[in-house]
């Protein structure tokens, strides 16, 4: 294998340019400061955790983890999400702090990609958890939360599709008793949105014929409101139809969030279904094929770290909406060129850290000849120039001479 250039990266890592950074650190702002007006506290945990507590307890699976040993051969892996670090704190340093628990976080995490999938190897993610309260209005309250996110994001045309593991599980164990295989290729099929697989697998199986119209009308099981009569009629089995009397409870907490706009229920959507217990859901931006955000409930989880609590919680995919939102991002803020030369320089530096202390960007330059500029772009007015490609909304001149200039939108 040939040695890598100076210049490049591994695969699936990035560089963000200064305007890059900008974009993504306003998404972060606007996303963690609308989680805390609903009273979620962020935190922040360790890129590396270990990997027999962290590692075996995500969601993701193993194969995708970045392992790494350190100097006593323990192996360590990079985070992959943020929900099982979550977890560990929530049972550990937390575990003398009643429930529920909001917490919420803007981290980047680590995932190990095939080369020619094209996926990002690390990425942003910014989310919530939820710990403690295993209510319908618990599970509203987040799909809610990341409703008012994406809209503070700067994403204007979504859809969140919400589901139920449980109505799923439930109705195939009902059609397919003790047939787990089956059971899991047709999962398989509804988590990678292979329909047309999973039709296929439905007509390789031994079913009878109401039985495989049945199982084919999940696959119809997308809509409003009247989803959830037509998912009762569908199945009697008890775990189905509990899960679907939930999601009726979590459709009419959204209701009165004003937010159903935005909501469709999607009994194919599935998540996964190792992992999730309950509701679980993914948000689609309209011009961008890929989920934009995904959560659930996970009551299982905490359990693992020695402290059982049900949980749910979501994450937006923060690099995609930076994507997303292209030139949409945060403006430019405001520049303020400062020139001056050796006899001004005192009262201009002194005026830099005025405006600094104002909350104004400020760049200085010594110049021999400072109102020389002053003159050039004076005739601008009030409209933003640029200098050495980076663009000023206001100049000040300092010389030696007692001559003072500026302009300044």
């Amino acid at each position: 294998m040939s040695k890598p250039k100076v210049f490049e990266k591994p695969i699936g890592v990035k560089d963000y340019l200064p305007g890059a950074v900008a974009k993504l650190r306003h998404i972060e702002r606007q996303v963690l400061a609308c989680m805390q007006g609903w009273g979620y506290e962020q935190i922040i945990t360790p890129t590396m955790e270990y990997y027999d507590t962290v590692g075996v307890a995500s969601s993701t699976s193993d194969q995708k983890l970045f392992k790494l040993l350190n100097n006593r051969g323990t192996t360590l892996v990079l985070r992959s999400d943020m929900t099982a670090p979550i977890a560990r704190v929530v049972s550990s340093l937390l575990k003398q702090a009643d429930f529920p628990q909001r917490l919420s976080y803007h981290s980047n995490v680590f995932r190990a990609i095939e080369e020619e999938a094209g996926r990002e190897a690390e990425f942003f993610q910014t989310g919530v958890e939820l710990v403690g309260d295993s209510s319908a209005e618990a599970d509203a309250e987040v799909v809610a939360l990341a409703i008012a996110s994406l809209k503070a994001a700067g994403v204007e045309r979504f859809k969140i599709a919400i589901g139920h593991v449980g109505f799923l599980n439930g109705l195939m164990e009902e059609s397919l008793p003790g047939r787990k295989d089956a059971q899991e290729q047709l999962k398989s099929c509804l988590l990678g949105r292979d329909f047309v697989g999973y039709r296929e697998q439905l007509r390789m199986l031994s079913l009878d014929e109401s039985v495989k119209n049945e199982l084919e009308g999940v696959l119809r099981l997308r809509g409003g409101q009247e989803i959830c009569d037509q998912a009762l009629q569908l199945s009697v089995d008890d775990q189905a139809r509990k899960s679907i009397r939930h999601l009726c409870e979590i459709w009419d907490v959204l209701k009165a969030y004003g937010v159903c706009e935005h909501v469709l229920i999607d009994l194919t959507m599935i998540g996964d279904f190792s992992y999730y217990t309950g509701m679980t859901f993914e948000g689609y931006a309209a011009d961008l094929g890929f989920p934009v955000v995904s959560g659930g409930r996970y009551d299982n989880l905490l359990a693992q770290f020695g402290r059982p609590a049900p949980a749910t919680g979501f994450a937006l995919k923060t690099t995609r909406i930076l994507e997303l939102l292209g030139d949409k991002g945060e403006s430019e803020t405001g520049r303020t060129l400062i020139v001056y030369d050796t006899q001004g320089r005192g009262e201009a530096l002194v005026k830099a850290q005025e405006l600094r202390a104002q909350g104004i960007s400020v760049v200085t330059e010594r110049l021999d000849d400072g109102s020389s500029l002053l003159d050039a772009v004076k005739n601008k007015g009030e409209e933003p120039f640029t200098y050495k490609g980076i663009s000023y909304t206001a100049l000040q001149s300092f010389n030696g001479n007692g001559i003072k200039g500026g302009s300044a939108t």
